[in-house]
């Protein structure tokens, strides 16, 4: 069997303009918020368990457990004989992974790129791109310090390391002093290291170990093709993103904006109208960013960083693009409104950001006397209020669909969403209103297969004086048991941890396409009255089924 391996790092190409990634590792993060959570725990070593095949292992424990000689994984009877005073609690592992994602968007006043690095574990690791950044806290090496020094002053055990690659971060921050590393001492830091600097399994390290391979300079020394075909091309793989012959990404928590702009406040403020006046000057310092650069946007964010080292989201959608600093700040001031039950500032919010995504080109326009003006902006806008105000879901506007048949070549969508070019509408003959599903109705005609002469429908007689067609429609063989959509299900959204799960929204159960019903022919046909339908035969008068009509939409 041919085994996959990797090119010679000789031939690799290393990016001309290399990233810089700062890591974080917090050993005892889950015992360190636990404790703050509550100030009752905190004289107290505490420790974490878990049921494993039966069996109660602790999970987490605290650095003085730790100094004990305790370890993870240990049976919890031979952890209490050791130290009987500690306090000790099941771990709720979706509770901690939910507050470390919370702690991790923190981190985006740093950086605006933090990810959550789950390939150890899903609580203690994050990364954060700070390639750029670093000059607004006075370099790289003050950029540490302060980091660090925050979460040490809060109670966190952490230490951290930056450099050019996630791996080598990650393996200097968990096996080594907290530094920065220099493209002159990458390597030789990086081969000092163990072996378990790489990220890999006990397994794997365990058979290095019996190799007697147990740093990472002696592994760089031995033949590839014999590492691979024992430990696997993932373990190549570790080995080449921490020394940058392959790239490796991160995939950032929240959404990336390329223009954004930050108001750090000297105290603390609540009040929904403080941050909405900080908001507005976000929005003109925003809208003269996007200008110098003939950008607009159609996605906006805004964050509230709170004191309690929590960060809360909130986004929207403009119906165009733009860059009117009032009308930014307008959308944000409706959507408030209505989230200002959820509204929770803590002790208090101590920077602001407002962000700017999904962005074109946007040319400035002049207005002049004479110009003419179709009144779509001003509707777009007013789509825009009303989303704000009332939800996303509740302004929807008709998107097309590449389908031959009526009912699915249209769909509702949310109007300020953010969708691809639309498809161009056909140059066809449609009716204003399309009922969601055909209504039988019984057609008479002067001969088989001529225009309708008279219908009934729903109980009612109408005389039909002239018609137009047949327009003939194939059907749709491909789309066997599809399900008419007429608006697309909304994602669910995952409860809090204590929230109460939403109710399912109302979807209509609409009919699955039959690819047997066979060959519509359309008419339009008019009656005495003036009243215009749009009524299909469905099947032929020469086969052995008598066709069938119905009623599929009406013309204004």
């Amino acid at each position: 069997m041919a085994l996959l391996s990797y090119p010679s790092p000789q031939y690799r190409i290393r990016h001309v303009q290399p990233r810089r990634f700062l890591a974080l590792y917090l050993p005892f993060w889950a015992t360190d918020y636990l404790k703050r959570a509550d100030p009752a725990l905190q004289p107290v070593p505490l420790a974490l368990y878990e049921r494993i095949k039966g069996r109660l292992r602790l999970a987490v424990i605290d650095p003085d457990l730790s100094r004990e000689g305790l370890r993870i994984g240990q049976n919890l009877a031979d952890a209490r004989a050791i130290k009987p005073d500690m306090v000790v609690r099941e771990i709720d592992r979706p509770l901690l992974e939910s507050a470390f994602e919370g702690f991790a968007d923190w981190h985006s006043n740093a950086s605006p790129l933090v990810s959550v690095l789950t390939d150890m574990s899903r609580f203690g690791d994050l990364v954060l791109d700070i390639t750029g950044v670093s000059h607004l806290f006075g370099g790289e090496a003050a950029m540490l310090r302060q980091l660090l020094g925050r979460l040490r002053a809060l109670g966190y055990v952490v230490s951290g390391a930056i450099a050019s690659t996630i791996g080598a971060a990650w393996a200097v921050s968990h096996f080594a002093r907290s530094q920065v590393l220099t493209e002159e001492g990458f390597e030789n830091v990086l081969d000092a290291l163990p072996v378990a600097a790489l990220r890999v399994s006990e397994s794997q390290v365990s058979g290095l170990t019996q190799m007697g391979l147990t740093r990472i300079g002696q592994v760089r020394q031995r033949p590839r093709k014999p590492l691979q075909a024992r430990f696997g091309a993932q373990f190549l793989l570790r080995l080449d993103q921490a020394y940058g012959e392959i790239e490796e990404r991160m995939s950032p928590r929240l959404p990336p904006a390329d223009h954004h702009a930050d108001r750090r406040l000297a105290e603390p403020v609540s009040l929904m109208e403080d941050v909405l006046l900080i908001l507005h000057d976000l929005a003109v310092q925003l809208s003269c960013r996007l200008a110098e650069a003939g950008m607009g946007a159609q996605s906006f964010h805004l964050f509230l960083y709170r004191v309690d080292h929590k960060v809360m989201t909130l986004s929207l959608n403009a119906a165009r693009l733009t860059r009117d600093p009032d009308h930014i700040t307008a959308l944000f001031r409706h959507r408030a409104q209505r989230l200002a039950g959820e509204y929770d500032a803590g002790f208090g919010i101590d920077m602001v950001r407002l962000a700017a995504s999904s962005l074109e080109s946007l040319d400035a326009v002049q207005k002049g006397a004479f110009s003419d003006e179709n009144g779509l902006e001003d509707i777009d806008r007013l789509n825009d209020r009303l989303a704000s105000r009332l939800g996303p879901g509740a302004v929807l506007k008709t998107e097309l669909i590449a389908s031959r048949l009526p009912e699915r070549a249209a769909r509702l969508v949310p109007a300020v969403a953010v969708r691809a070019e639309p498809l161009a509408a056909p140059v066809l003959q449609r009716p204003l209103r399309l009922l969601p599903e055909p209504e039988r109705v019984a057609i008479m005609a002067e001969v088989p297969d001529g225009l309708p002469a008279s219908m009934v429908w729903r109980r009612e007689n109408y005389r039909l004086i002239r018609g137009e067609g047949p327009e003939r429609l194939g059907a749709e063989w491909w789309r066997s048991g599809a399900q008419l959509k007429l608006v697309e299900p909304p994602t669910p959204k995952e409860p809090e941890p204590g929230e109460e799960p939403e109710p399912p929204p109302y979807i209509p159960r609409l009919p699955s396409f039959d690819p047997d019903a066979g060959t519509r022919d359309y008419y339009v046909v008019e009656d005495q009255d003036g009243r215009r339908f749009w009524v299909f035969r469905q099947g032929f008068y020469s086969g052995a089924v008598p066709p069938a009509w119905y009623l599929h939409g009406l013309f204004a």
